[in-house]
């Protein structure tokens, strides 16, 4: 038996859908309450609130590649359920340690619930191509992210208003309510299951298939790479960008935060419009557009002192939303085509490791640079890393992609 990758249940996407916005919704609801409740209930200073996000973000480091295996041999729903149940305890327990006053607790708890996260992204991914038809696949995937740039950008505003009007507290319960909401609707969830796996090799000879996977295939290869340069440019920008913005740009904190949040206006837009430009160009085109608008938002950021001011700054970080997000719903849908189902947690796995390990090299890069250098000279290395990644799909199959690929085969070792 295989996962059917052609005619799948038509009711199940639905449910999928909205399990994804809820764990979406929950887990950028804690990302976005950790420093405030770090602050306010327990009076952390900027070294303690770091070492907690930290915490958090490590997650996605730490817990992608020995969750890949997990997802590729174990049956998903199970994986699905265990791992919201996962989060709903990281959130319950991030309550109680913050209530008591518990730093330390309050840090793990968090860990604990963004690993639920993590390990129900992967399964998400692989299950995507399993309940939608494979020629939905871009649509079903703008959708998802569409819910995810919404709650990333709601999630800020919600937990600031609820610390503000209600409690410093108030961002956990309901993260806690989001990821139990999440775990009655995966419950609902009925899908075939993969086949047995024939064989068990140790877990890091498993990663380590997924691996090469992902550096033999021509596709995936510079997806990779692409998204390596791209996330250090864009951790490099907003590593300096605030004090870019305060000393070059005569702005305040305000007006600095209100030009990156139009990146989040940016991302929404292009997740809206990915089903209507996908229906019209060819998969190349969004491939090349998004690191190319990206290279573009760096140069206009680079001469905004001189023209545009923080409006151009704006415009800058919206290019750079909205571009990037048309190419990670694509680069997604093509992913998911070209891998086998029982490579599919370790290959998303493994491209995950890569752009999380990257993201405090961007930062400490950016930073370096502009104390050594100058903010000039550290917006040159975001444009530079930014133009990498552009030359990467310029130089690879994916600027030749003008239909998507052919899927993969059933086949694919454990």
């Amino acid at each position: 038996m295989t996962e059917p990758r052609d005619v799948p249940p038509p009711t199940l996407f639905p449910r999928l859908l909205a399990t994804a916005g809820l764990v979406q919704a929950a887990d950028q609801i804690a990302l976005a309450a950790l420093p405030i409740t770090a602050v306010l209930v327990l009076g952390a200073g900027p070294g303690l609130v770091g070492a907690l996000v930290a915490a958090q973000t490590a997650a996605w480091l730490l817990v992608s590649l020995p969750a890949g295996v997990l997802v590729d041999r174990l049956p998903r729903r199970a994986v699905l359920l265990t791992a919201l149940a996962i989060s709903l305890a990281g959130s319950l327990a991030a309550l109680a340690a913050a209530a008591f006053d518990q730093g330390v607790l309050l840090g793990a708890a968090a860990f604990l619930a963004a690993s639920g996260t993590v390990t129900f992204v992967l399964v998400q991914i692989g299950l995507v191509p399993q309940v939608v038809p494979l020629a939905a696949l871009p649509r079903a995937n703008a959708r998802i992210e569409l819910a995810r740039a919404l709650a990333s950008t709601a999630a800020p505003l919600v937990v600031g208003f609820l610390a503000t009007r209600v409690s410093p507290l108030a961002g956990y319960p309901l993260a806690a309510f989001l990821a139990f909401a999440a775990l009655a609707c995966a419950a609902t969830l009925r899908f075939e299951a993969m086949p047995a796996p024939a064989a068990r090799p140790p877990v890091l000879a498993a990663i380590a298939e997924g691996a090469r996977f992902v550096v033999a295939d021509p596709l995936l290869r510079a997806i990779g790479l692409c998204a390596i340069f791209w996330n250090f440019a864009f951790v490099a920008l907003l590593a300096v960008f605030v004090p870019f913005a305060l000393s070059r740009l005569g702005t305040d904190a305000a007006g600095a935060g209100l030009a990156q949040g139009i990146n989040g206006l940016g991302m929404i837009a292009g997740a809206a419009a990915a089903p209507f430009i996908f229906a019209r160009v060819q998969p190349r085109a969004v491939l090349l557009f998004g690191p190319l608008s990206s290279a573009l938002g760096a140069v206009l950021m680079a001469l905004s002192p001189i023209t545009g001011g923080i409006a151009m700054a704006a415009l800058a970080f919206g290019l750079i939303g909205f571009g990037p997000m048309l190419w990670l719903v694509m680069q997604t849908s093509v992913r998911q085509i070209v891998t086998p189902p029982a490579l599919m947690g370790r290959v998303t796995a493994t491209i995950q490791v890569a752009i999380y390990g990257v993201r405090p090299l961007g930062a400490l890069a950016g930073g370096g640079v502009a104390q050594a250098f100058g903010l000039e000279a550290a917006l040159g290395l975001v444009a530079a890393a930014f133009a990498a990644s552009a030359l990467v799909s310029i130089a690879s199959p994916l600027a030749r992609l003008a239909t998507m690929p052919n899927p993969a085969s059933a086949a694919g070792g454990i």
